[in-house]
Parts: structure tokens; sequence; C-alpha cells
């Protein structure tokens, strides 16, 4: 079984889970011992690689990364620096206060769509009362580009804000992907004022899931609906990044950025130590030593939940 085989395994025994649950299993490559055994837990993360320019710095081997879990070295098992297809969640504020920006958000969720890789299976949720799926209802993702611009402009722009109901769900959508890697771009303004989900239940959803979360922050420094700081703590607990253009008509570039860096972003797995302190949430540090790139901007997930009940079934 190739290296590339051996991810798609281990991220489909977890789904859902930043650290993925293996049954009794040994996976191994010709000429090198990579066994997995049984009752043993994977985290896997992605991880971003630029320079202080923001230039991709690629063609990174295993060697260059040291991974740190609670401040303990971890041993690097899986590494992958492909452009594998991804399952994507498009996540789109629709409530009233967004109507204004409504036509380039659109604009460039097409552009992110029409940048992506082919491969990708995409779904949209639209939000502002409530959530509701752009696609139909028997199909739960799509790469037509033209099926994704309907699901797209099935929003209207009216009401409040469930932003937490729609991360919750987008989340929970991902895990219906066929995909290795799992991402949610969620636009918006960052408030909240008509979930049901609470803020607390919305971030345990985070810290459980394998999924990369992109925020996108539009609105005007008046606005009393902005909420900059969910925004940030989305995408720094998943490894992802926070944008936030100073006008709508920045968003193209900016979806730009966001399809390109999902598209060359690591793959970095280890096993983690089941005695590794009492508290759930574990922190996680990753160094990259590359010489000749100068000082590199390294972007991963921050902290996961380690579920000791799940470990022990």
């Amino acid at each position: 079984m190739n290296r590339r085989s051996a991810i798609r395994t281990l991220i489909a025994a977890g789904a859902g889970s930043c650290v993925s649950a293996l049954s009794a299993r040994t996976l191994q490559e010709p000429g090198e011992n990579f066994v997995i055994h049984s009752e043993v837990r994977l985290v896997l993360l992605d991880v971003s690689v630029k320079d202080r320019q923001g230039a991709v710095v690629s063609e990174l081997s295993k060697d260059n990364f040291s991974v740190f879990e609670n401040g303990q070295a971890q041993h690097i098992t899986v590494f992958d620096h492909s452009d594998l297809p991804v399952t994507v969640g498009l996540l789109v504020d629709e409530s009233r206060s967004m109507g204004p920006k409504r036509g380039d958000v659109l604009m460039a969720a097409q552009t992110f769509i029409s940048e992506s890789n082919p491969n990708d299976e995409i779904f949209v949720l639209n939000f502002n009362d409530s959530v509701k799926a752009g696609l139909p209802g028997h199909i739960p993702f799509s790469d037509d580009p033209s099926q994704l611009r309907t699901a797209l402009y099935r929003g209207v722009s009216q009401g409040k804000t469930a932003l937490n109901d729609a991360v919750v769900k987008g989340l929970e959508h991902l895990e219906l992907g066929r995909r290795d890697k799992k991402t949610l771009v969620l636009i918006s303004d960052g408030g909240d004022n008509a979930s049901v989900s609470t803020h607390k239940e919305m971030l345990d959803k985070v810290h459980r899931s394998i999924a990369t979360i992109y925020t996108v922050g539009l609105f005007e420094d008046e606005d009393p609906d902005r909420n900059p700081g969910v925004l940030r703590d989305l995408s720094k607990i998943s490894g992802g990044e926070a944008f936030f253009p100073t006008s709508s008509s920045e968003m193209v570039p900016v979806c730009h950025r966001i399809a390109k860096d999902i598209r060359t972003r690591y793959t970095i797995g280890y096993l983690p130590s089941m005695d590794n302190g009492k508290n759930p949430i574990r922190n996680i540090r990753i160094r990259v030593s590359a010489p000749g790139h100068g000082e590199l901007v390294v972007r991963h997930r921050s902290s996961y939940r380690y579920d000791m009940s799940e470990t022990n079934k």
C-alpha cells in the first residue's frame, strides 16, 4: 500500500475527529517499516508553510518538520504534499446586514470554486435566521460549477445571523464527504444572534473535527454585528487563516489565495501518547527548519480534543 493510500485509510477510519481511531490493521510500504498496531490513534494535521512575502514554500521533506504536543516532541508517521482533492463547504452569510455586499461575495465564491481542484466535492450552506442547503436535497456535494453557482444564488439576504449553527452543520456535512482533507470557507461579519447552538458547543465541534477553517470577515467599522474575534479563533484553532478585506471588491483576490493555499498544504500525522496530561485539550506546535528560506509562517491546527473514553472503547 503506498503512502497516499495509507493516508486515505487512516483518515477514513476517523472521519469527523481530529484523532482517528484505528481498528487492528497493518499498513506497510515496500522498503519501509510503516506499521500501525491496533487501538492506536493518529493525529492528522493540515499544514501551510509560506515565507514572509506570502509565497508558498514547497518541496520540503519530513525532516524539515518538528511536531510537539503539550511540549513533547512527536514522531511523524505520515507525510504527504500532493494536490489531493478536498471536501469543501462554503458557508455564506445571507443576513440582512450582508445584503449590500452580496454581489461581490457571490462573485468571489465563484472564483474560489473555479480555482479549486476539479475533483473537489463542494457543498454550499446559506445562513441567516436558519441554515439552508444550497444544493438540492438529493445532491450532497457537487463539482459542477454551474450547479454550485445556482446553489450560491439560492440564498436571500434577510433576517438575523445563525453563525454557530452554520459552522456546526457545516462540520457535520463534511463528515459525509469522501475526500481525505476537509475544509470550510466561512464568509460573514462574525456576529451571531439567531443560533440554537451555543458558542461553546460550536467551538467544541471545531476541536473534535479534522477540518481546516478559512474565515473571511466582511463588515464596516460601525457594524454592530461584527465579531472579528470569532473568525480569528475559528481559523487559529483549525489551522486555517482569517482574512479581513477592507471592501467587498477585494473578495475575489482573497478567495483566490484561499483556493491556492488549500491545494499546497502538507499533510502530517503522528501517534499521540495516551498519557500526556489530564486536560482533554491538547496543544500542538510545529517548527519548520528550511535553510535558505528565511523566516517562515507556519499555520496548522493549534489544538484538538483527545477523548479518552473513545480510546478505551
